[in-house]
């Protein structure tokens, strides 16, 4: 990946997460939503947003489907903030990372716990 692809992604980040918390307020949204990474294509056609989303199943898919439905809005005002020629389509994706590193470091505290019982 080149550094100019690295700071856009970092850019979109920021700028995306911005718009969430001051912007944005769609009732499908939950309320602890974070963008955990941009994957912008090479050619700045696509860029993947990855969200991490806490709460219960039906509160990550309608985040999902909120910000799918603001994907225009959130592109426009992306397009107001940033200049560059072409601006990317985005798609949302949801990134379960966390809750998968929290999972594994349960799994790992219990192993500690039961090894250590005689």
């Amino acid at each position: 990946m080149t550094r100019r692809l690295e700071r856009l992604n970092g850019l979109f980040r920021r700028e995306l997460s911005d718009l969430l918390l001051r912007q944005v307020k769609d009732p499908r949204l939950a309320q602890f939503v974070s963008i955990t990474r941009v994957a912008i294509s090479p050619d700045l056609s696509r860029a993947r947003v990855f969200v991490s989303v806490m709460g219960s199943e039906g509160e990550k898919s309608s985040t999902l489907e909120g910000l799918t439905a603001a994907t225009h809005y959130l592109r426009r005002e992306l397009n107001h903030r940033i200049s560059l020629w072409r601006m990317p389509e985005l798609s949302f994706l949801r990134d379960d990372s966390l809750e998968q590193g929290a999972h594994v470091l349960d799994l790992l505290n219990q192993i500690s716990e039961e090894s250590e019982k005689p």
